[in-house]
């Protein structure tokens, strides 16, 4: 790793672990699982603490609601030991999207390529 990258690590948090969740980690954690999109879950020896090194950004959305419960104390068992049934109606995890691309934008929303005409709507001007 480059002298930049390492020097990164000991001061953020916000795009991978840090030096100091690095060093935790190794002296302090047992790994648990993982889940599909890469985030790597960790406990300690007396299952007091619990956490997640993400694959990428530090989004907690990137959570899956499995290991959100198990992260969160919800039940006792990771979603990597006794998987978590899901009922038909179900939709997939999906991560917060806001303040990106692909973020929603309803009709008539500037973020649009193409705004929709309106007719229930009149622009006030001033006289």
């Amino acid at each position: 790793m480059s002298l930049g990258h390492n020097i990164k690590r000991i001061f953020t948090w916000w795009d991978g672990q840090s030096f100091g969740t690095q060093l935790w980690t190794s002296r302090n954690g047992s790994k648990v699982g993982e889940d599909a999109e890469g985030n790597i879950y960790y406990r300690n020896k007396d299952d007091s603490r619990r956490w997640v090194i993400y694959n990428g950004d530090n989004e907690a959305t990137r959570v899956t609601p499995e290991w959100h419960g198990w992260l969160h104390h919800t039940w006792d068992e990771p979603p990597s030991e006794v998987p978590v049934a899901h009922k038909a109606w179900e939709k997939p995890h999906q991560e917060n999207l806001t303040g990106t691309a692909a973020a929603y934008a309803p009709a008539g929303s500037i973020r649009r390529k193409a705004p929709v005409a309106r007719s229930d709507y009149e622009a006030w001007t001033p006289e």
